[in-house]
């Protein structure tokens, strides 16, 4: 009975010990498989939109292997599994006849000539960095790739082989090998070129293209006819494979977007594939274009161009290229990628400042604005031109970018909150207070990149485009503000639903906005500009960066924005360098790639229709003698009346004013009249042959004189405190004084420190050398209006 006892509880003990024992291997089996497979590092691929391959980095170990695919070709999956695993499906891993049949040829032949190794087995191999092959090794893999079967399903242990097989050279992976040996997809492959990529992982240390082309074909024509024989493919399909070549040295890998490339890479996606939105025949279109202008920029050492195209209904990046050439270095920064890059916005941004005070009701689109000789607290702006209308409407100074209209423009509205704006709208480049850039945010005194500048662009013509199609009353959509996107699927990810009613700018001033823009000055001179007067409606503003540093062009449709960079990426700046000239023909020349489309429709639920004085452009008073009846915002009807519009009593004659005092109430004649203040008067008579001077008093009228106000100092400003520089010959500087008045021809006597110093009529200059120290300037007119002006001269 004892003896029964003890034989039993060694059976049992036995038992338990034999079921840790299985427990502990199945545990060990189980986690015998790695949680990542393959450690090894992938190449940063990119593909168009369709998948046609872009762009591609070799990976951190210096090898061209792709990411895994999404998929395999079938025509590859049937070579592969006819010349390497034709019971795939049926095995769990290993094929015992293969293994004995694999050893009865290596007995035979003295020597490891096979190793019956299944798929599942390869990728074991391939995921241990090829270990020496032995007995051990060998079991290994098998218990291995039991396990690999149970973790995995077949098509994924097919795309570990179709990824990490390696296929001569450094080129790993069946897509890395379609695209360098056929320079295509391997969708895109023939059955011949099928076969030889699945042969090729056999021996690639001893056949590849290029090498050993003899074995090469022998291997490809067997399994070719292997197919044959199996009914895979006919007769016809076979005589036409084996009559095709084999590739020959491996293709350069495209390199179409390089700087895309990198702006993937930046954006901590290296290693992966992404499809962008590339839509890769106007790539090529725009490199061409990009590049054949450049041969002509060159000649004046202008060595750099960047362009960008965007399609607005998405934000979709189109045409992306950072730089010309393909971003090998010529000594010229070809590398550097200019559409991500911070430069001088130059006046790329006036439209959105002229958008911002039509939309809070601080101008009308026709609001005369000056355009004077101007100094504020130091800053002296000029236009481009170096020239002054004295008064110009605000849509025209928009499309012919003039500086000085902006800078009072800016000036009303507020530098800080234009900043903010700016900001809050979207672009991150502003990394300064406001008060850092001042008056000069707006002639580019702040740097932007062409990807932030041409999203925000896309985003007012966006909002424009939806306000038609969202219901009321909420006609915007917060998700129609964002940036450019270039990675699809993070975009359609990204696409939410739900209508917001808030956007910085209203339809209404979106559209008056663009329509300024339609009428940008073309150089009259180019019969080029003419010609495109006649395409396809396009609102577009250029920018020119002090120094002539950086020119830029972007421009509008209802369907595309698109942006052009010109310039030195060393900030070298050059004669001619201007966005009118350099970057603008570079900018139609890409439009007329683009399919047309219609302009935007009016938004006429958003506008008003306002009377204004037709000189002025100010809501009219009843002074005013032609009104105009024009488009505005809502907000429009808060504009002041015309203040420059008056009535004016004059004698019989016209030629003289008068008043009771001096003349019968019968024998007046009352007029209205445009009387802008003395400087805008000085320069806008020039420019108007409409504009008529102020008539002076008539001698009979005593006591009467000009108003009050008719002079003023055009420079120096205010209080201004300047030191004279020395002439190259080391005398003593002079400075130029100039005044304006209601009429030109009046006598002005000038007055320095009290001492006459001289009298001026027509052109009131006067040059003078004051010493160092505190001045007082003294004008009197012919009638008797007297202007007082102090100045300091530093000591130099």
């Amino acid at each position: 009975m004892n003896r029964f006892r003890k034989t039993f509880a060694r059976k049992k003990v036995i038992r338990a010990g034999l079921t840790s024992l299985l427990v502990m291997m199945a545990v060990i089996y189980y986690f015998s498989l790695p949680e990542n497979l393959f450690d090894a590092p992938t190449c940063t691929v990119i593909e168009d939109r369709n998948g046609h391959l872009l762009s591609a980095r070799i990976a951190e170990d210096g090898q061209w292997r792709f990411p895994s695919p999404d998929s395999i070709p079938e025509n590859f999956k049937k070579c592969l599994l006819y010349f390497e695993d034709q019971y795939f499906y049926q095995h769990v891993g290993f094929n015992p006849v293969s293994l004995v049949r694999a050893l009865a040829q290596n007995l035979s032949a003295g020597e490891i000539v096979s190793g019956g190794s299944t798929i599942s087995m390869q990728v074991i191999r391939l995921s241990r960095k090829n270990k020496q092959r032995t007995v051990w090794e060998k079991i290994k893999e098998i218990l291995l790739a039991t396990r690999l079967e149970l973790a995995c399903t077949k098509d994924e242990i097919l795309k570990f082989y179709a990824t990490y097989a390696p296929f001569g050279g450094n080129t790993v992976g069946l897509e890395t090998a379609a695209w360098r040996y056929y320079g295509r997809n391997p969708y895109e492959l023939s059955w011949a070129e099928h076969a030889t990529l699945a042969v090729l992982p056999n021996q690639p240390g001893l056949i590849f293209p290029g090498k050993n082309q003899v074995q090469l074909k022998k291997k490809r024509d067997f399994l070719l006819t292997k197919l044959y024989r199996n009914r895979v493919i006919d007769s016809m399909t076979l005589a036409l494979a084996v009559d095709e070549p084999l590739p020959g040295k491996p293709f350069p890998v495209p390199r179409l977007s390089y700087h895309l490339m990198d702006k993937v890479i930046k954006d901590g996606k290296k290693g992966q594939k992404i499809k962008t939105t590339i839509d890769s025949n106007l790539q090529n279109k725009s490199f061409k274009i990009l590049n054949f202008h450049h041969q002509s920029l060159k000649g004046n050492e202008i060595h750099n161009a960047a362009l960008i195209a965007l399609s607005v209904s998405t934000g979709e990046v189109l045409a992306y290229l950072g730089n010309v050439g393909d971003g090998n270095d010529d000594g010229h920064a070809e590398q550097v990628d200019i559409i991500s890059a911070p430069r001088s916005t130059g006046s790329i941004l006036k439209p959105f400042l002229y958008a911002s005070m039509l939309e809070e009701g601080l101008i009308l689109p026709k609001t005369l604005l000056p355009d004077i000789p101007t100094f504020i607290q130091g800053f002296a702006p000029k236009n481009f031109s170096k020239t002054y209308d004295g008064a110009v409407h605000a849509d025209k100074a928009l499309s012919r970018s003039l500086n000085i209209p902006a800078v009072h423009m800016l000036k009303d509205y507020g530098v800080e909150k234009f900043h903010y704006l700016l900001k809050n709208y979207g672009m991150s480049s502003l990394t300064f207070p406001s008060s850092h850039y001042g008056l000069s945010l707006i002639l580019g005194g702040a740097e932007g990149s062409l990807w932030e500048i041409c999203g925000l662009y896309a985003n007012m013509a966006r909002t424009l485009n939806n306000f038609f199609k969202y219901p009321e009353p909420q006609r915007y959509n917060d998700q129609d503000l964002h940036m450019p996107v270039y990675d699809l699927q993070a975009l359609r990810e990204s696409r939410k639903t739900g209508n917001q009613s808030h956007s910085q700018f209203s339809a209404a001033a979106i559209w008056l906005t663009f329509q300024a823009m339609l009428d940008v000055y073309r150089p009259a001179e180019d019969a080029s500009w003419r010609y495109y007067d006649s395409s396809q409606k396009i609102a577009w503003k250029t920018g020119t960066s002090f120094g002539l540093r950086d020119g830029w062009a972007i421009g509008i449709t209802p369907a595309y924005v698109v942006g052009i960079w010109v310039g030195n990426a060393d900030g070298e700046g050059r004669p001619g360098l201007t966005g009118i000239n350099t970057a603008g023909p570079i900018l139609f020349d890409v439009f007329d790639q683009l399919p047309g489309s219609k302009w935007f429709p009016v938004p006429k639920s958003d506008l008003l229709k306002i009377p204004v004085c037709r000189e002025s452009g100010y809501r009219n008073n009843k002074f005013c003698p032609v009104v105009d009846t024009i488009y505005s915002p809502k907000k429009g009807l808060l504009t002041s009346t015309c203040p420059y519009h008056r009535l004016v009593h004059l004698d019989a004659t016209k030629k003289f004013r008068v008043n009771s005092q001096c003349e019968k109430i019968q024998n007046i004649v009352s007029e209205p009249w445009l009387i802008l203040p003395p400087v805008q008067a000085y320069y806008y008579r020039s420019k108007s042959a409409r504009y008529k001077s102020l008539p002076p008093f008539r001698k009979d009228c005593k006591g009467l004189t000009m108003s009050q106000g008719s002079m003023k100092i055009i420079y120096p400003g205010k209080k201004a405190r300047f030191f004279i520089p020395r002439e190259l010959d080391g005398n003593p500087g002079s400075v130029v004084f100039e005044v304006a008045h209601e009429r030109s021809n009046t006598k002005i006597f000038w007055h320095l420190n009290e001492k006459f110093l001289a009298q001026t009529v027509r052109s009131h200059q006067i040059s003078l050398q004051p010493d160092p120290g505190m001045h007082k300037l003294t004008l009197v007119d012919q009638y008797g209006e007297v202007l007082e002006h102090v100045f300091e001269v530093i000591d130099n």
